[in-house]
């Protein structure tokens, strides 16, 4: 069997951290098995979804590196969705219900107020066509529901969940077209998944009774339902998913530096018994990803953590993968001097500024006999042997210092900062002219 999975966003908004985790999921188990990855867009809201938002979601899979094997769009196929539905008719497996939305929640409450479940009457059912005939002259359109098969248990192995068991005679026959002729979700994604071959179905546990319906659709269409794998949801360090973290997506990630491979291999393993490792490309992902890793206890998203998974990531990036990000003429020398301090590529920029442009640091004036003694002593090395490290060794020697008192200003001077690479990756880099005119602007 070929793999199959896909990933069905709506294009009504951007992806947020909790939808690029399933896609994440829908990606690696499509690669470990050398399958296909569809990204079908679910907008048959015509109103909320948005040719913007849809073009918004590529861009952002494409910057995760989660590039489709192909893409489809339900709005191009509901005609599809027609026949599959007349075809439900003509077995006695849909039909159509009058109530409104107020009568329907009257309802619930009445059975609530009596301790049972709030379960779709099948009031509907009972209708003759005569009545059908009166409410529509009356005006009142029907709405249509998928009747369910009271007669057997629902019943499925959920990847990640293990047996999973519903009586259907408890859950409500669900509505699967509006009033208004529209498409909810559950019909027109159990015929996409069919249609396109579909076999595993990787998403969210809130998705678990969506399944136990959508399983009766499939049996009904004469299609054996693809596995199912539920995984938990996603919970911030406080507990629950704050809705800054609810929102935070792929623009909000790059505004913060994060780079693609860190928020894939972070979001990839949370939730699982494996480490969240520092990788600079996805194969480790791919070769251990297995649903039998997954936990059954909500994911912690903890931003902070990303963002030191991130820093250690950025440490291990080759200048192959960096260099169209950063600033023109910056050596893969430059990058391996300046990334071990670097937080995101973009600081790279500040520290290209520090290696090729001019730096002028005043010296304290405790320090100007040392920034002397450096200047002078610069014509004494080689500098094509460790300069850094025989300029220390005569500074030591000639001015008694050692430590701190010696690195510390000869750093301030030669770079501005107090802090920084390691000055015998920079040293060779500013060169000898620039580092005795900045030695001589310090004093």
């Amino acid at each position: 069997m070929s793999v199959v999975t896909r990933f069905a966003p709506a294009p009504t908004g951007r992806l947020h951290v909790g939808n690029i985790r399933t896609a994440i999921h829908n990606w690696l188990w499509a690669r470990k098995n050398g399958g296909r990855f569809i990204l079908r867009l679910d907008d048959t809201d015509r109103e909320r979804s948005s040719e913007e938002y849809a073009e918004g979601i590529r861009e952002d899979l494409d910057w995760l590196g989660l590039v489709p094997d192909e893409e489809h769009r339900q709005s191009a196929r509901f005609a599809r969705y027609e026949a599959a539905l007349e075809q439900l008719r003509s077995a006695g497996r849909v039909y159509p219900a009058y109530e409104s939305a107020q009568e329907l929640d009257l309802k619930r409450k009445v059975q609530l107020s009596r301790g049972k479940p709030p379960v779709y009457d099948r009031a509907a059912l009972a209708l003759s066509d005569a009545e059908k005939a009166k409410l529509e002259a009356e005006g009142r359109g029907p709405h249509w529901r998928f009747r369910l098969d009271h007669e057997a248990p629902i019943e499925w192995d959920d990847l990640i969940r293990g047996r999973q068991h519903f009586e259907p005679a408890l859950l409500s026959d669900p509505v699967i077209r509006r009033e208004d002729g529209s498409w909810l979700y559950m019909l027109p994604s159990s015929v996409d998944d069919v249609d396109m071959g579909v076999t595993h179905v990787v998403r969210g546990e809130d998705h678990v009774t969506n399944t136990a319906l959508q399983i009766q659709m499939f049996e009904a269409m004469g299609a054996a339902p693809p596995a199912f794998a539920h995984e938990a949801l996603l919970v911030g360090s406080e507990g629950k998913l704050s809705k800054r973290l609810g929102s935070l997506g792929v623009e909000g990630m790059k505004a913060q530096g994060i780079e693609p491979i860190a928020l894939v291999a972070k979001l990839a393993r949370i939730g699982t018994s494996l480490p969240v490792e520092p990788v600079t490309d996805v194969e480790p992902l791919v070769e251990a990803f297995d649903f039998s890793t997954f936990g059954r206890a909500p994911a912690r998203f903890d931003l902070a953590e990303l963002e030191t998974l991130n820093t250690r990531i950025l440490h291990r990036l080759g200048w192959e993968t960096v260099r169209d990000r950063l600033p023109g003429g910056m050596s893969e020398e430059d990058w391996e001097a300046i990334r071990p301090n670097l937080r995101n590529v973009a600081e790279a920029g500040d520290w290209w500024a520090i290696l090729h442009g001019h730096v002028e640091a005043k010296a304290e004036t405790a320090d100007r006999e040392l920034i002397v003694a450096a200047a002078g002593a610069l014509a004494d090395i080689d500098w094509g042997d460790s300069p850094w490290k025989q300029l220390v060794a005569l500074l030591k020697e000639r001015t008694g210092r050692s430590g701190r008192p010696l690195f510390h200003p000869l750093r301030h001077a030669l770079t501005g900062r107090d802090s920084g690479p390691e000055m015998a990756a920079l040293l060779p880099l500013i060169g000898r002219d620039e580092a005795e005119a900045r030695l001589r602007a310090a004093l």
